[in-house]
């Protein structure tokens, strides 16, 4: 019988924290980002499929999400999914997991994996966009740390001049929307700041700054996947701010690789081997 994993099952068996250290975990263990298929894009009549495979010792996965804009109008959520997980050997399937409970928990895992060094043990938050991302990322972070502070940033939320403020003493600034523009002036931003940008996949997109790129340690999933997929990476390269080669991978990261001293910008686009991970890692626990 193939198993079905709802939501709140996803939920409940695997805590954001555990989460991170599933991640973390992996990563220590040898997984190589780099060595993972590309994620493929469908044009649809409604929108568009992102398929994104992945195969470990264990199993073999794919995640299938559709993207539909015209949604919002329906008061439906414009991006759905499922995954599919098999078993590597038979190739037979095992179990189906609700595609967007997997990608909420395994966003924000990544993003603290890559970051949580860097964090003081109360740090002052600014959040951008109150979607599932940005609430999931709020919940990661009080998974591992009590923050001194939260200001969540919306199109309806405090003005321009709190927002400057919350920004001039972030310790931690998570990026989790649809903006194709920068979100902020980094010049707001202190030597201390840590930025997380997740809200974006595309080339010409991006929510940070170049100025911030060039003055920030840049932490990526994998290089190529960065200089291929994310916006705030490719564009402020290609304006001759940040340097292709000063880029740190995930991996290095997690390994304990130095970083110098001075602000972080995690830039991460979502890779397929993050759902394998975190699905067989749900999928380990006991109903």
């Amino acid at each position: 019988m193939i198993r079905y994993v709802s939501a709140a099952d996803v939920a409940t068996l695997l805590p954001p924290a555990d989460a991170v250290a599933a991640i973390e975990d992996a990563l220590r263990a040898g997984l190589d980002p780099s060595a993972g298929v590309p994620r493929g894009a469908v044009a649809l009549r409604s929108g568009s499929m992102l398929l994104m495979p992945a195969e470990s010792a264990a199993h073999a996965g794919v995640k299938l999400v559709t993207v539909a804009p015209g949604n919002t109008a329906r008061g439906l959520p414009t991006i759905s999914g499922l995954y599919a997980i098999f078993d590597a050997a038979t190739l037979r399937p095992v179990a189906i997991i609700d595609g967007a409970a997997l990608t909420t928990l395994r966003t924000p895992a990544v993003s603290f994996a890559a970051v949580r060094r860097f964090l003081p043990e109360a740090p002052h938050v600014v959040v951008f966009g109150a979607g599932p991302q940005g609430a999931g990322h709020l919940g990661t972070l009080r998974a591992l740390v009590t923050p001194a502070s939260v200001t969540v940033v919306t199109r309806s939320g405090p003005g321009a001049t709190r927002t400057a403020e919350a920004l001039h003493a972030a310790d931690l600034v998570v990026c989790a929307t649809t903006a194709r523009e920068p979100l902020f002036d980094s010049a707001l931003l202190g030597d201390r700041a840590v930025v997380v940008a997740v809200g974006s996949h595309e080339p010409d997109a991006r929510e940070v700054d170049a100025a911030f790129c060039g003055r920030a340690t840049v932490i990526v999933e994998d290089r190529a996947t960065a200089l291929r997929e994310c916006g705030d990476v490719v564009l402020a390269a290609a304006e001759g701010i940040l340097r292709p080669g000063d880029l740190l991978s995930l991996s290095d990261v997690v390994n304990g690789a130095p970083v110098p001293p001075g602000p972080i910008l995690f830039k991460g686009s979502g890779m397929a081997w993050q759902d394998l991970v975190i699905a067989e890692a749900v999928l380990a626990r006991p109903l």
